[in-house]
């Protein structure tokens, strides 16, 4: 029984469960906004257990997609791993290749199919579930109405799959590996983490033909398109030595700084803007883009820029430190900051 209960330690340390709460979180955040949101296609709003259980899939899901993609990740970066952290469970040899490979399936195959049945409003039960709400089946006439609704109504597991997509295109040589280039590899972080997990979360509830989940999704892209590097520079003889040019080895400790700053700060400015800009869905101009509650919207947007500054100052006062700490205090902020940013969203759909 003990080896029974390490072996699972081992696997459930692999998928760094650390790094799973702020997707879950980003998850739930981007249900919540929906339900609050102009866009909830339930005019009740009712609370059911049919809505939570619906949340609770989806996110334990996101979870799960986020620990496979970590797996994957330290497959492919094995001969990094050897330099830059050579205790974990690959170069230790505490997990196998080929095992790392089974957990890897297994994680995407959780992560991703129970996702077919995570649909919005109108739909009940399995039938429902399972293709489209029975009345939306009845006005759907041909094969190209069909292929329309099932990607309309089962939004979440086809984003689910592009953010699978993405973690074979960020780690696998095959699909580009462009984890190998600066700002490739920023890129498919940014889309999947940022902007498609807030879009994920409000597909769970929300129509995802709306501006506003976007909206949100490009603020959380944006912030993680540069700060997404903090890590890099603690890293950088390991990535250097497998082939990989992150920000700091391309251009160097002082310049990459430079270059990520913007990120930490401006993106949390796109918040105020969004309650006064006209949602270009609505011709007529009846609200905003962001339909939350203004107040809360433009004071959580003021904290995070405000907050934002001060870690590009603890940044910039020294960049070669960034290099030489393996946990710089900028990483605990950015990691901070995307956590508040998730709970305050969602406080701010709800009040």
């Amino acid at each position: 029984m003990g080896s029974i209960g390490e072996t699972i330690r081992r696997y459930v340390a692999f998928t760094r469960p650390f790094t799973l709460l702020p997707p879950t979180l980003g998850v739930i955040s981007g249900a919540v906004c929906a339900w609050g949101s102009y866009w909830n296609p339930d005019p009740t709003r009712t609370l059911t257990p049919g809505v939570v259980l619906t949340v609770i899939v989806g996110s334990a899901c996101a979870a799960l997609l986020n620990a496979a993609s970590n797996v994957i990740n330290q497959v492919y970066d094995l001969p990094i791993d050897r330099v830059n952290k050579p205790n974990r469970m690959l170069p230790s040899g505490r997990i196998s290749l080929p095992a790392a490979w089974r957990y890897t399936w297994f994680l995407y195959a959780l992560a991703v199919l129970p996702t077919w049945f995570v649909v919005i409003h109108p739909a009940r039960g399995l039938r429902d579930r399972l293709l489209v709400p029975a009345a939306v089946a009845a006005t759907l006439h041909g094969p190209l109405d069909w292929a329309l609704a099932l990607l309309e109504w089962h939004a979440c597991f086809f984003i689910y799959l592009a953010g699978m997509l993405f973690t074979f295109v960020y780690s696998a040589p095959a699909l580009g590996r462009t984890k190998r280039h600066a700002i490739g590899a920023n890129l498919t972080i940014a889309i999947p983490r940022g902007m498609l997990l807030k879009v994920a979360g409000w597909s769970m509830i929300g129509p995802v033909l709306a501006a506003e989940p976007w909206y949100i999704g490009s603020i959380f892209a944006l912030f993680l398109l540069g700060a997404a590097s903090t890590k890099d520079f603690s890293d950088m003889e390991g990535d250097r030595a497998g082939g990989c040019y992150t920000l700091p080895v391309r251009y160097g400790v002082r310049r990459a700084a430079w270059m990520m700053a913007p990120s930490f700060v401006l993106p949390w400015l796109l918040m105020p803007l969004g309650v006064v800009l006209p949602d270009p869905f609505d011709p007529a101009g009846h609200h905003p883009v962001l339909t939350g509650n203004p107040v809360a919207l433009v004071v959580l947007g003021l904290l995070l820029t405000a907050w934002g500054g001060y870690t590009v100052w603890l940044i910039l006062r020294d960049p070669e430190a960034m290099a030489r700490v393996e946990n710089h205090p900028s990483w605990t902020h950015m990691y901070l900051m995307m956590m508040t940013a998730q709970v305050g969203f969602a406080i701010a759909y709800l009040v």
